[in-house]
């Protein structure tokens, strides 16, 4: 199963807009292939939407979610 990943900001900067991993099943597992692929981002701040949802402690993550990372920001 791969699974679709959309980063925005300084994340982009670092791997990209959008990209693919295969084998991810849950958040936790998420966050580990990502830092051992961009080590940048084990320094970078940010928060795991599924399905415009923000995830806060390990959830599942299935063929057909939307998986994004989103960096701090602030309005105005």
């Amino acid at each position: 199963m791969a699974i679709n990943i959309i980063l925005f900001g300084q994340l982009s900067e670092i791997a990209g807009s959008s990209l693919s991993l295969k084998n991810v099943t849950d958040t936790d597992n998420l966050v580990k292939e990502l830092h051992n692929l961009y080590p940048a981002l084990s320094d970078a701040k940010y928060v795991i939407a599924i399905n415009k949802k923000m995830v806060t402690e390990n959830t599942a993550i299935t063929e057909n979610s939307t998986v994004a990372l989103l960096p701090p920001f602030s309005g105005g």
